[in-house]
């Protein structure tokens, strides 16, 4: 078993975090919004003090806030930064961006979406019989359509929003955010099916995904990189990982606890599948984690190669160690990627692709160096991308990614193609 840092067990969280510390954007050198600390998901026991200066030590950590508390300090915020751009001379810039307004109102996506060919006008019917036009790889959306509602603005106008998925194949009912790019509603692409990336947060993965937070740019990165030519216009979907904030599931079907498994690979997708235009094939279809979710994306593209083609595993761990694991040493070592990278290696294939990020500011590059070195030929294809001065947390993350993981990713999977003329 590696040894990972300790980090708080869920009832010694600190309190919710939704945005960095004004001036560090980097955040706590090893914390994203809503993470308590490094990668390490085991219990007890607990050694590791919280590192946090605006906690008193005579006051117990806080759990996550409650929403209500939560969306208070998002309207306190609001008004503090529209106030500080009006002193500045910015208050045109703040009503044109308009940042915080539209939260918690319906969104709907592929407002362009050719109807069905049957004519019919049921925006729950499904859409099949649409003709894309050129690419027989391009599936429309199969329905039924989910129900969203914003939780986050753009500067571009774009939305990230919320629905709630029940799972039909894992019998699991979570929490899920999409954001779709700009192309996504231009009518040259209406035809055109769009690259899926799932993004998976570390930590305990509930009840939250922090991909889903605005501050951390990764929407902002892949629209910027879609304008200079470096990203593909993905479609991002960001799941809860786990089904509580008691245990570390490893993303798996461990034996009589809830299939996360199932959840991560059959039901996410097949809800990417009802509400966007997608690809039939796998080429459409990449991951990307942090922490415990970079080992998740890694396992789940290892384990079903012939959906899924690529992942940016970032700060990530490379074996399965949740404590719910004892006494199923058989379905341990089946979620294990070791040993699915050697079982593709034994079987020639498909390829798969793996791009690990790291931090020159935290540990772990040994474990994938050593990894690359026993399972990095055939047809898996890994990478290890050094990003100086990172830390583990997500900003440093999609930095990397900016620097050179989402250009990576997207020479590897198939993008948008418009309709001629």
């Amino acid at each position: 078993m590696h040894q990972y840092p300790q980090r708080p067990r869920p009832d010694d969280q600190p309190s919710y975090q939704e945005y960095p510390p004004q001036g560090q954007e980097q955040g706590h050198p090893q914390d994203f919004p809503g993470y308590p600390g490094p990668a390490h998901r085991q219990p007890p026991p607990y050694q590791q003090q919280h590192q946090y200066q605006q906690q008193s030590q005579s006051r117990p950590p806080q759990r996550p806030e409650p929403q209500s508390r939560r969306s208070r300090r998002r309207i306190w915020i609001s008004a503090t930064v529209a106030l500080a751009l009006l002193l500045g001379g910015g208050g045109f810039a703040a009503w044109k961006l308009d940042w915080f307004s539209g939260n918690g109102e319906a969104v709907s996506f592929g407002k362009n979406t050719p109807p069905p060919a049957t004519g019919k006008t049921d925006p729950t019917a499904p859409a099949t019989e649409a003709k894309p036009s050129g690419d027989p790889d391009v599936l429309m959306p199969t329905g039924p359509k989910s129900g969203f509602r914003q939780t986050a603005k753009l500067e571009d106008g774009t939305i990230i929003a919320k629905t709630r998925l029940a799972g039909a194949k894992s019998g699991f009912e979570g929490d899920v955010w999409v954001w779709a790019p700009k192309e996504y509603d231009d009518p040259k692409y209406a035809k055109s099916g769009f690259p899926v990336l799932i993004a998976l947060p570390g930590g305990n993965g509930f009840p939250d995904n922090y991909w889903a937070d605005r501050s951390l740019g990764l929407q902002k990165a892949i629209s910027e990189g879609t304008k200079a030519g470096t990203s593909l216009p993905f479609v991002v979907i960001m799941p809860v990982l786990n089904p509580d904030a008691k245990y570390y599931y490893d993303g798996s079907d461990i034996p009589g606890q809830a299939k996360m498994g199932t959840w991560i690979a059959e039901d996410v997708p097949d809800f990417a599948k009802a509400n966007f235009r997608t690809y039939k094939s796998r080429d459409g279809w990449a991951f990307m984690g942090s922490s415990s979710g970079a080992f998740v994306g890694m396992k789940t593209v290892l384990q079903h190669p012939d959906r899924f083609k690529a992942v940016i595993a970032s700060g990530g761990e490379i074996v399965p160690d949740s404590p719910l694991w004892k006494g199923h040493q058989a379905e341990m070592d089946a979620n294990n990627p070791e040993k699915l990278a050697q079982k593709l290696i034994d079987t020639k294939g498909p390829e798969v692709y793996i791009n690990f990020q790291i931090g020159t500011k935290e540990s772990g590059k040994e474990r994938m160096t050593k990894f690359q070195q026993q399972f990095g030929k055939g047809p898996v294809k890994m990478t290890i991308r050094d990003i100086q001065n990172g830390e583990h947390n997500g900003w440093h993350y999609v930095r990397g990614m900016k620097e050179g993981s989402l250009e990576w990713v997207s020479k590897v999977l198939k993008g948008p193609k418009p309709e001629a003329g």
